[in-house]
Protein backbone atom coordinates (compact mmCIF):
# COMPACT_ATOMS: atom_id res chain seq x y z
CA UNK A 1 0.00 0.00 0.00
CA UNK A 2 1.43 3.37 -1.20
CA UNK A 3 0.83 6.40 1.27
CA UNK A 4 0.73 10.06 -0.48
CA UNK A 5 3.25 11.95 1.70
CA UNK A 6 2.26 15.86 2.59
CA UNK A 7 4.89 18.27 3.61
CA UNK A 8 4.11 19.66 7.28
CA UNK A 9 2.83 22.76 7.38
CA UNK A 10 5.01 25.61 8.98
CA UNK A 11 3.13 27.39 12.01
CA UNK A 12 2.25 30.85 11.07
CA UNK A 13 3.69 33.40 13.14
CA UNK A 14 2.12 36.57 14.59
CA UNK A 15 4.15 39.42 14.96
CA UNK A 16 2.21 42.61 17.08
CA UNK A 17 2.36 45.56 19.05
CA UNK A 18 0.47 45.88 22.06
CA UNK A 19 1.45 48.89 23.04
CA UNK A 20 4.01 51.71 21.91
CA UNK A 21 5.17 54.85 23.13
CA UNK A 22 6.06 56.89 26.51
CA UNK A 23 2.93 55.16 28.33
CA UNK A 24 4.37 51.85 28.20
CA UNK A 25 5.77 49.42 25.29
CA UNK A 26 5.27 45.86 24.87
CA UNK A 27 5.32 43.68 21.77
CA UNK A 28 4.39 40.09 20.68
CA UNK A 29 6.03 37.50 18.58
CA UNK A 30 4.85 33.76 18.61
CA UNK A 31 2.18 30.85 17.46
CA UNK A 32 -0.67 29.37 18.62
CA UNK A 33 1.54 27.53 20.56
CA UNK A 34 3.94 29.62 22.39
CA UNK A 35 5.24 33.07 21.97
CA UNK A 36 7.74 35.82 23.19
CA UNK A 37 7.39 39.48 24.52
CA UNK A 38 9.88 42.45 23.99
CA UNK A 39 9.35 44.44 26.65
CA UNK A 40 6.37 44.61 29.26
CA UNK A 41 5.86 48.05 30.00
CA UNK A 42 2.15 48.08 30.40
CA UNK A 43 0.20 46.25 33.05
CA UNK A 44 -0.64 42.70 33.23
CA UNK A 45 -3.83 42.83 32.66
CA UNK A 46 -3.81 44.89 30.05
CA UNK A 47 -1.50 42.29 28.60
CA UNK A 48 -3.51 40.03 29.05
CA UNK A 49 -6.63 41.32 27.48
CA UNK A 50 -4.75 42.45 24.86
CA UNK A 51 -3.48 39.12 23.74
CA UNK A 52 -6.90 37.55 24.68
CA UNK A 53 -8.25 39.66 21.82
CA UNK A 54 -6.65 37.64 19.06
CA UNK A 55 -6.74 34.63 20.51
CA UNK A 56 -3.60 34.33 22.46
CA UNK A 57 -3.58 32.96 26.20
CA UNK A 58 -0.95 34.49 28.41
CA UNK A 59 0.05 31.11 29.76
CA UNK A 60 1.50 30.84 26.12
CA UNK A 61 4.48 33.51 26.77
CA UNK A 62 7.52 31.26 27.45
CA UNK A 63 10.16 34.29 27.39
CA UNK A 64 10.48 38.06 28.13
CA UNK A 65 12.97 40.10 26.70
CA UNK A 66 13.79 43.09 27.93
CA UNK A 67 15.69 46.14 26.06
CA UNK A 68 16.09 48.61 29.16
CA UNK A 69 15.66 49.58 32.44
CA UNK A 70 12.78 52.46 31.96
CA UNK A 71 9.78 51.98 33.28
CA UNK A 72 7.64 52.33 29.95
CA UNK A 73 9.63 49.15 29.57
CA UNK A 74 9.97 47.29 31.91
CA UNK A 75 7.17 47.83 35.02
CA UNK A 76 5.26 44.25 34.56
CA UNK A 77 8.49 42.77 34.23
CA UNK A 78 8.24 40.78 38.02
CA UNK A 79 4.84 39.70 37.40
CA UNK A 80 5.75 37.87 34.72
CA UNK A 81 9.22 36.66 36.19
CA UNK A 82 8.19 36.21 40.00
CA UNK A 83 4.54 35.44 39.94
CA UNK A 84 4.47 33.29 36.62
CA UNK A 85 7.88 32.15 36.44
CA UNK A 86 9.24 33.08 32.88
CA UNK A 87 12.93 33.55 32.42
CA UNK A 88 13.29 37.32 31.51
CA UNK A 89 16.16 37.96 29.40
CA UNK A 90 18.51 40.64 29.36
CA UNK A 91 21.92 41.85 29.81
CA UNK A 92 23.43 42.07 32.99
CA UNK A 93 23.74 45.50 33.22
CA UNK A 94 19.54 46.17 32.63
CA UNK A 95 18.59 43.18 35.03
CA UNK A 96 20.97 45.70 37.93
CA UNK A 97 18.78 48.35 36.64
CA UNK A 98 15.65 46.24 36.70
CA UNK A 99 16.56 45.17 40.32
CA UNK A 100 16.79 48.95 41.41
CA UNK A 101 14.27 50.02 40.10
CA UNK A 102 11.11 50.87 42.10
CA UNK A 103 8.79 49.28 39.64
CA UNK A 104 10.47 46.07 40.30
CA UNK A 105 8.43 45.07 43.35
CA UNK A 106 9.99 41.94 43.58
CA UNK A 107 13.72 40.54 42.71
CA UNK A 108 13.50 38.20 39.75
CA UNK A 109 16.04 35.45 40.93
CA UNK A 110 15.00 32.46 39.79
CA UNK A 111 13.68 33.91 36.22
CA UNK A 112 17.04 35.99 35.63
CA UNK A 113 18.58 35.14 32.40
CA UNK A 114 21.52 37.58 31.18
CA UNK A 115 22.48 37.55 27.88
CA UNK A 116 25.19 39.21 26.22
CA UNK A 117 25.16 41.49 23.07
CA UNK A 118 26.27 40.52 20.05
CA UNK A 119 26.26 36.55 20.83
CA UNK A 120 22.91 34.82 19.38
CA UNK A 121 20.98 32.75 21.71
CA UNK A 122 17.92 30.48 21.11
CA UNK A 123 14.30 30.57 22.68
CA UNK A 124 12.45 27.09 20.71
CA UNK A 125 13.10 28.04 17.27
CA UNK A 126 13.85 31.84 17.51
CA UNK A 127 17.12 32.98 17.07
CA UNK A 128 18.28 36.26 18.70
CA UNK A 129 20.72 38.80 19.17
CA UNK A 130 20.69 41.57 21.50
CA UNK A 131 23.06 44.79 20.25
CA UNK A 132 23.99 47.87 21.53
CA UNK A 133 21.41 50.96 21.21
CA UNK A 134 22.20 54.55 22.90
CA UNK A 135 20.03 56.02 25.38
CA UNK A 136 19.97 57.54 28.86
CA UNK A 137 19.40 54.18 30.27
CA UNK A 138 21.59 52.00 32.10
CA UNK A 139 21.66 50.31 29.22
CA UNK A 140 19.73 49.45 26.19
CA UNK A 141 19.68 46.92 23.21
CA UNK A 142 18.10 46.70 20.23
CA UNK A 143 16.76 42.63 18.85
CA UNK A 144 17.90 40.75 15.58
CA UNK A 145 15.15 38.22 15.46
CA UNK A 146 15.42 35.28 12.97
CA UNK A 147 12.60 33.08 12.26
CA UNK A 148 10.52 30.70 10.24
CA UNK A 149 12.85 32.44 7.43
CA UNK A 150 12.63 35.85 8.49
CA UNK A 151 14.63 38.87 10.21
CA UNK A 152 12.72 41.09 12.63
CA UNK A 153 14.89 43.83 13.88
CA UNK A 154 13.56 46.15 16.98
CA UNK A 155 15.69 49.48 17.68
CA UNK A 156 13.72 51.92 19.81
CA UNK A 157 14.53 54.57 22.02
CA UNK A 158 17.79 55.29 19.55
CA UNK A 159 19.68 58.19 20.85
CA UNK A 160 21.69 58.39 17.20
CA UNK A 161 22.70 55.94 14.90
CA UNK A 162 25.27 53.84 15.10
CA UNK A 163 27.46 51.09 12.91
CA UNK A 164 26.32 48.52 14.87
CA UNK A 165 21.96 49.66 14.62
CA UNK A 166 22.99 49.77 11.02
CA UNK A 167 24.39 46.82 10.87
CA UNK A 168 21.92 44.94 12.04
CA UNK A 169 18.88 46.95 10.59
CA UNK A 170 20.03 46.43 7.31
CA UNK A 171 19.47 43.04 7.86
CA UNK A 172 15.64 43.01 8.53
CA UNK A 173 12.65 41.86 6.02
CA UNK A 174 10.36 43.49 8.99
CA UNK A 175 12.40 46.79 10.61
CA UNK A 176 10.81 48.28 14.21
CA UNK A 177 12.18 51.35 14.70
CA UNK A 178 12.04 54.87 16.84
CA UNK A 179 10.46 58.05 14.79
CA UNK A 180 9.88 59.20 18.34
CA UNK A 181 9.90 63.81 17.64
CA UNK A 182 8.86 66.43 15.03
CA UNK A 183 11.62 68.72 15.34
CA UNK A 184 9.25 71.99 14.63
CA UNK A 185 6.82 70.26 17.04
CA UNK A 186 9.69 69.56 19.42
CA UNK A 187 11.16 73.10 19.27
CA UNK A 188 7.95 75.01 19.45
CA UNK A 189 6.51 72.99 22.16
CA UNK A 190 6.22 73.28 25.97
CA UNK A 191 8.91 71.00 27.28
CA UNK A 192 11.61 73.07 29.21
CA UNK A 193 14.86 73.24 27.50
CA UNK A 194 16.32 70.49 29.52
CA UNK A 195 14.36 68.33 28.42
CA UNK A 196 14.41 69.65 24.98
CA UNK A 197 18.08 69.11 25.04
CA UNK A 198 18.02 65.34 26.50
CA UNK A 199 15.75 64.65 23.76
CA UNK A 200 17.88 65.44 20.99
CA UNK A 201 21.35 65.05 22.91
CA UNK A 202 22.45 61.86 21.24
CA UNK A 203 21.52 59.58 23.71
CA UNK A 204 17.40 60.83 23.80
CA UNK A 205 15.20 59.64 20.99
CA UNK A 206 15.71 59.55 16.84
CA UNK A 207 13.55 62.65 15.13
CA UNK A 208 11.16 61.73 12.07
CA UNK A 209 13.66 63.83 9.77
CA UNK A 210 16.84 61.14 11.49
CA UNK A 211 14.84 58.12 10.95
CA UNK A 212 13.26 59.07 7.42
CA UNK A 213 17.02 59.38 6.03
CA UNK A 214 18.43 56.48 7.81
CA UNK A 215 15.95 54.37 6.35
CA UNK A 216 16.34 55.84 2.84
CA UNK A 217 20.34 55.26 3.42
CA UNK A 218 19.91 51.43 4.63
CA UNK A 219 16.66 50.55 2.23
CA UNK A 220 17.31 47.27 -0.10
CA UNK A 221 15.12 44.80 -1.50
CA UNK A 222 14.51 42.51 1.62
CA UNK A 223 13.28 45.20 3.54
CA UNK A 224 9.57 44.73 3.20
CA UNK A 225 7.65 46.23 6.04
CA UNK A 226 8.93 49.10 8.54
CA UNK A 227 6.93 50.08 11.58
CA UNK A 228 7.42 53.53 13.48
CA UNK A 229 7.56 53.32 16.64
CA UNK A 230 7.40 55.12 20.25
CA UNK A 231 5.99 58.29 18.88
CA UNK A 232 5.82 61.50 21.18
CA UNK A 233 2.03 62.28 22.82
CA UNK A 234 3.53 66.14 22.35
CA UNK A 235 5.87 66.46 19.98
CA UNK A 236 4.60 64.34 16.99
CA UNK A 237 1.43 63.00 15.10
CA UNK A 238 1.15 60.13 13.46
CA UNK A 239 0.77 61.12 10.31
CA UNK A 240 3.58 63.65 10.26
CA UNK A 241 5.64 60.83 11.19
CA UNK A 242 4.36 58.84 8.23
CA UNK A 243 4.69 62.00 6.31
CA UNK A 244 8.14 62.47 7.12
CA UNK A 245 9.58 59.38 6.41
CA UNK A 246 7.68 58.86 3.21
CA UNK A 247 9.53 62.06 1.94
CA UNK A 248 12.94 60.73 2.45
CA UNK A 249 12.12 57.62 1.26
CA UNK A 250 10.51 59.49 -2.16
CA UNK A 251 13.75 61.12 -2.19
CA UNK A 252 15.56 58.47 -3.02
CA UNK A 253 13.26 56.63 -4.89
CA UNK A 254 11.98 54.40 -2.27
CA UNK A 255 7.88 54.43 -3.06
CA UNK A 256 5.69 53.64 -0.07
CA UNK A 257 3.24 50.96 -0.98
CA UNK A 258 5.05 49.43 -3.72
CA UNK A 259 8.73 49.15 -2.41
CA UNK A 260 8.06 48.78 1.18
CA UNK A 261 4.95 48.82 3.58
CA UNK A 262 5.36 51.67 6.33
CA UNK A 263 3.08 51.96 9.23
CA UNK A 264 3.12 54.12 12.68
CA UNK A 265 2.18 51.93 15.97
CA UNK A 266 -0.46 53.65 17.83
CA UNK A 267 0.28 54.27 21.45
CA UNK A 268 -1.73 52.62 24.57
CA UNK A 269 -3.47 49.58 22.19
CA UNK A 270 -2.64 47.01 20.11
CA UNK A 271 -1.94 48.07 16.17
CA UNK A 272 0.94 46.86 13.30
CA UNK A 273 -0.46 43.12 13.01
CA UNK A 274 1.87 40.63 10.65
CA UNK A 275 1.71 37.10 10.26
CA UNK A 276 4.28 34.76 8.36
Amino acid sequence: MQYELFPMEKPKYKLLSLSSGSNGNCYYLGTSEYGILIDAGIGSRTIRKYLREYGIALETIVAVLITHDHADHMKSVSYFGTKMSIPVYATSSVHDGIARSRYCEERLYGSRREIEKDIPFSIKDIRITAFDVPHDSIENVGYHIEINGQTIVLATDVGRITEKITHYASKANHLIIEANYDEAMLQAGSYPYYLKQRIVSGSGHLSNRLTGEFLADIFCNNLNEIWLCHLSKDNNLPEIAFKTVEEKLCDKGIIVGEHVVLRTLQRGKPSGVKEF
